[in-house]
């Protein structure tokens, strides 16, 4: 982990995650899809993380604590309408290593229709995860 400021080409999805629990997101990532923490920036107190830069399968995700005093004091609000998609060499290996972990099935894993092995799963934090590879014979 380090304090290096990262450029990030394109669109980086960015987690805001509920109850104070980002660092136990930071380690559910680890575990569940080999996440590398970049680097972590807590709040003056050093109780929230206010940014977190991860890289998984050689894409950013950045995110952080909810803090309900930026939001009128609003709690998080529950993660929806977004999938954050991973492509694999080997579904079935990530898939196995995130239910391991902690993930649970939204859309099992399986040889779809349009010629590719995808699934979906939740995470511990409401963040909706997809996982494809190569249709498996």
């Amino acid at each position: 982990m380090s304090d290096t400021v990262h450029t990030m080409p394109g669109v980086t999805p960015h987690l805001t995650i509920g109850d104070g629990k980002a660092a136990d997101a930071i380690a559910f990532y680890q575990a569940a899809f080999g996440a590398t923490e970049q680097s972590r920036h807590l709040e003056q107190d050093g109780t929230r993380i206010m940014h977190a830069h991860l890289t998984i399968y050689g894409g950013a995700l950045m995110l952080n604590d909810h803090f309900p005093e930026m939001c009128g004091g609003a709690p998080a609000a529950v993660p929806a309408a977004v999938t954050l998609h991973l492509e694999t060499d080997d579904a079935d290996a990530a898939w196995s290593r995130a239910l391991t972990a902690g993930a649970s099935i939204r859309f099992p894993l399986d040889n779809q229709f349009w010629g590719q092995r995808y699934g979906q799963l939740t995470d511990p934090f409401g963040h909706v995860w997809s996982i494809g590879g190569p249709v498996k014979g």
